[in-house]
């Protein structure tokens, strides 16, 4: 086997570190088979035992991947080096990050002069009582099981904790697909599998669900706001997962509701009291501000109390006076305006998008959230034309695991009279490609 010429080492740390500069200078592609325990040892002149160790090592590590008989083989995505988007010109519109509108966002400066809070020291509460009445209610209000709530530094911060809490490095977790690249990121960077799940836009689709399933020991749903795809589950849609989920009562549902109250779709929990072990994780980072660093965690006893145990041997709380804000914030009259105003704000500016490109025969994806998908040829052309033209948008690649090519669009502050122009640039950049294809 060809990739052989790139290993060496005489020791456990020595192969490793060979194999993990190998897929860092790109000469090991991701998904790449590496050869046999047995192979590898006979090659380098050591024991099998010392590549196994090898090959553990990078398996905890987030590069490799065990899969079975199929052998060991190199993570897609695996967290050595992540890409950073570059600067865009000047001039050019940004559509790429997936922030909300400032302007729809509370006034902190007002907020704070309006908090009253104490110094807090060792020994007292974790968690502010208001701020748990208020998510208690919010989350009863939504049909969430409400009996355990934790507060964590945001939506990754709980999903990561509930992670880490009931899975083991190998264990394969159900992603939607596309999926948001933070998720599939914390996935490999845990030693998981992600194993994609199929989606519209009604969320997972239950067929595709239940095959993924099969040997998972986790599954994460965003129930709205889907990022990149925008998808929102219905009451139909749910009751078909929660059909699909009973024949494996002890795979943990993760459900992230990141975009909250601003969504713009109802929240629609798959979260049953009867199952073994689920969380459902609701942020503050797009209604109130991404900097808040706040999400509020209703989960099952037994998970609340591994993730509340492991605080306390860390960060031990998240900052007082943040949830002393939050609860400002969430008791405030003018917020919750403030709120109802940015969900019908990115509503509106969604729909006027998705109507544009259905004008232009552009087919798009977005029932709610801050984010448009659009099925494209080919990611990286399009990308470019549109940065040509003025719009710098996200290649959906880094979403994606077998979903088809396609680019996200955030719409948050995107004028429904820009929407128009984008479109019509858009058209203009894939309409000559359709041509091409119709006449071939």
């Amino acid at each position: 086997m060809l990739v052989q010429n790139y290993i060496t080492g005489d020791s456990s740390v020595k192969i490793a570190r060979s194999i993990e500069e190998t897929v860092a200078h790109g000469k090991l592609d991701a998904g790449a088979l590496l050869p046999s325990v047995r192979l590898l040892a006979e090659h380098l002149g050591v024991s099998p035992a010392t590549v196994a160790a090898a090959y553990r090592l990078l398996q905890d590590r987030g590069v490799l991947v065990a899969d079975g008989r199929r052998g060991t083989r190199v993570r897609h995505a695996a967290p050595i080096a992540l890409p950073a988007d570059s600067p865009l010109p000047a001039g050019v519109r940004e559509l790429r990050e997936g922030n909300p509108e400032l302007a729809l966002l509370p006034d902190l400066d007002a907020a704070i002069r309006r908090v009253k809070t104490q110094q807090r020291v060792y020994g007292h509460e974790l968690n502010d009582a208001a701020l748990l009445a208020l998510a208690r209610e919010q989350f009863r209000a939504d049909r969430v099981p409400n009996a355990h709530i934790a507060v964590v530094s945001g939506a990754l911060d709980g999903i990561e904790r509930v992670l880490r809490e009931q899975l083991r490095a190998g264990d394969r977790v159900a992603v939607e697909d596309p999926c948001f690249t933070g998720v599939l990121d914390l996935v490999n960077a845990l030693s998981l599998v992600p194993v994609p799940v199929a989606i519209d836009d009604e969320g997972p689709r239950p067929e595709e669900l239940r095959k993924a399933l099969r040997g998972c020991a986790a599954a994460i749903v965003t129930p709205r706001a889907q990022n990149p795809f925008g998808s929102a589950v219905t009451p139909k849609r749910a009751r078909e997962l929660r059909a699909v989920l009973v024949p494996f009562p002890d795979v943990l549902v993760v459900e992230d509701d990141h975009a909250g109250p601003v969504a713009g779709a109802p929240y629609v929990t798959l979260a049953d009291p009867s199952r073994a072990r689920w969380a459902v994780v609701r942020s503050t980072s797009k209604s109130l501000g991404p900097d808040l660093r706040l999400a509020v965690l209703a989960s099952d006893a037994h998970t609340h109390m591994r993730v509340e145990g492991r605080q306390t041997l860390g960060i031990r709380w998240v900052s007082h006076v943040v949830q002393r804000l939050v609860v400002s914030l969430w008791s405030s009259k003018a917020t919750q305006k403030l709120l109802a105003r940015a969900e019908r704000t990115y509503t509106e500016r969604r729909h006027a998008l998705l109507r544009e490109l259905a004008s232009h025969g552009i087919r798009a994806h977005g029932a709610s959230g801050l984010n448009v998908w659009i099925p494209v040829p080919e990611e990286t052309a399009v990308v470019q034309a549109l940065l040509h033209a003025g719009w710098g948008v996200k290649a959906g690649e880094r979403y994606r695991l077998n979903a088809p090519p396609a680019i996200r669009v955030t719409i948050a502050a995107l004028e429904p009279r820009d929407a128009a122009r984008f479109a019509a640039e858009l058209a203009g950049i894939l309409m000559p490609r359709r041509r091409v294809s119709a006449t071939t």
